[in-house]
């Protein structure tokens, strides 16, 4: 291949660097831009006001309630799935009846858009006339009153339960991925050594699985911290603050408030957390991998 074939291969990348650029670099350092400004968002008229903009949302108690409401959604939401997802994934690599067909019922959430699954639950869990009262009625815990979604201790964990329903399904076809590639000859080779099921689980598939769970980790993290969908269809950040999330905390006030300026630091702030928490994350995973 000559150099000047090789050089004309680069004109390749020119279509997609370009996108790249416009789409990802110049909105970033816009954000970062904006966020020393006191832009509302519509009037062209704005001025320079430095960092004050980083102080409103330190001491006005907006960030720390939003990060608090990230993280725990973040974090309850990654542990259920995977935990539920490798369940699920390791009853169903054993040789069982109708296999697939579970299988496929577990992915079905995942193929739903996120408004849609979020709308739906929202009537589920009306307290009133929902699918949930209904089943309660039906098993005689009618007079058992529950809004999940109207009550401030309750409210961002229902919004978390629907997030794992919708999301386990694509973990556990990553994990039962992981599982076929287990060799038998390991598992056959732990048997022999006198190991019980829990013993093959921790001691062999659990280590081959690390790859998987460095995927299936950093994907949960990545979905937690940006959560907004499920917030604005279900509980709009109510009652009270209780559900508001960093996305959801920076929508409004931007859009809500036209605190544009304010809601461009709260977005350059999200872009670090989201960014330092994965990478330290992948980093620890990736280190406990281990190759079969």
């Amino acid at each position: 291949m000559s150099e000047a074939f090789k050089k004309r291969m680069y004109w390749f990348a020119v279509p997609a660097l370009a996108v790249y650029v416009t789409f990802w670099i110049c909105p970033v350092l816009l954000t970062f831009y904006y966020s020393l400004t006191n832009s509302n968002g519509f009037d062209t008229q704005y001025r320079y006001v430095g960092f004050q903009n980083y102080e409103y949302l330190l001491k006005d108690g907006t960030l720390a309630n939003a990060m608090k409401n990230t993280l725990v959604y973040t974090i309850g939401s990654v542990i259920a799935t995977n935990v539920l997802a490798l369940a699920l994934a390791m009853g169903l690599n054993a040789k069982l009846r109708l296999s697939g067909l579970y299988r496929t019922f577990a992915y079905v959430p995942t193929l739903f858009s996120t408004i849609v699954v979020g709308f739906i639950w929202g009537f589920i869990y009306l307290p009133d006339y929902g699918l949930l009262a209904a089943l309660l009625n039906k098993i005689g815990l009618g007079g058992w009153e529950l809004n999940l979604l109207g009550d401030a201790s309750t409210a961002l964990w229902a919004t978390m339960a629907v997030d794992v329903w919708k999301g386990f399904g694509g973990t556990m076809i990553i994990y039962l991925a992981g599982l076929q590639s287990v060799p038998a000859e390991l598992e056959e080779a732990g048997r022999m050594d006198g190991a019980n099921g829990w013993q093959l689980i921790r001691r062999i598939k659990l280590p081959l699985l690390a790859a998987a769970v460095t995927i299936n980790v950093t994907l949960g993290l990545i979905n937690g911290l940006k959560q907004f969908d499920y917030i604005y269809t279900m509980t709009q950040g109510g009652p009270g603050k209780s559900t508001r999330t960093l996305m959801f905390e920076m929508f409004r006030m931007a859009f809500a408030e036209s605190l544009f300026g304010k809601a461009a630091a709260l977005g350059v702030i999200s872009f670090v957390v989201i960014s330092a928490v994965t990478m330290v994350f992948v980093k620890l995973l990736r280190s406990r991998e281990v190759s079969a």
